[in-house]
């Protein structure tokens, strides 16, 4: 975690020549200084964990391209290298945003470029299968659909609220990480039937979670409407 020590940003509080503490309890204001140290203290860096997890994860992307794509694409030694930096990738995205929100890292950079990181490992990789026959374009364009539409909608309403993530949602999340992985691997047999399967499950939930945030994000708007109608009334009253 980022910040300083308190006794940097200030300490307890301390005695004034009239004798009464600078802090609130001695009925004055902090000095402005004390409130740019607790700033310093409260705002976490740039550079933290979370925000470097996020970062390896974007940088990861083109060196998945890379290797899913060397030597025509069909290697398996070459895919089960992108099938790791695949994984890697998906496995920091289990944790930047836990340590973020445990240890009160969130930045205004890690909100931006987390969702971008997470679309870009999982775009490039679908895109990527698609585009050497081993994945339907149409399940590329639902999944891919689905993720930049509910971000879209995300936007739209959040004058009214946040949608929050759903069960439903991490398990989609889940489902795509492994049937993807699945398929970037070079199976035979059984394996490759099994990942038509995980694939077609990680579809279904990909479609019905997405139905339902367009449901929450109708009733989160009725009910803005209707809060903000309400608080108009009464101000008028």
């Amino acid at each position: 975690m980022t910040g300083v020590p308190a006794s940097a940003a200030g300490g307890s509080a301390k005695a004034t020549p009239t004798g009464q503490a600078s802090g609130e309890a001695g009925g004055m204001k902090p000095a402005r200084g004390g409130k740019i140290a607790a700033a310093a203290v409260n705002q976490a860096s740039v550079w933290n964990i979370a925000n470097l997890l996020t970062m390896l994860r974007l940088l990861l992307v083109p060196a998945f391209v890379a290797l899913m794509l060397a030597d025509g694409g069909y290697d398996p030694a070459w895919r089960s290298f992108a099938w790791a930096a695949f994984a890697i990738a998906m496995i920091t995205d289990l944790f930047d945003g836990h340590l973020a929100r445990t240890y009160n890292l969130v930045t205004d950079f890690g909100k931006i470029a987390d969702p971008i990181a997470d679309k870009a490992i999982m775009g490039a990789a679908l895109i990527c299968l698609s585009a050497l026959g081993d994945l339907p374009w149409w399940v590329t364009a639902v999944i891919l659909g689905r993720e930049l539409g509910i971000t879209l909608l995300r936007f739209l309403v959040i004058r009214y609220g946040v949608i929050p993530a759903s069960r439903g949602g991490k398990l989609k999340t889940l489902t795509q990480g492994v049937a993807v992985g699945m398929y970037i691997l070079a199976l035979t047999g059984w394996l490759a039937t099994l990942r038509w399967w995980v694939m077609a499950a990680a579809v279904v939930l990909t479609v019905a979670t997405g139905l339902d945030y367009v449901r929450q994000a109708i009733v989160l708007r009725r009910q803005g409407i209707a809060e903000r109608k309400a608080a108009l009334e009464e101000t008028e009253a």
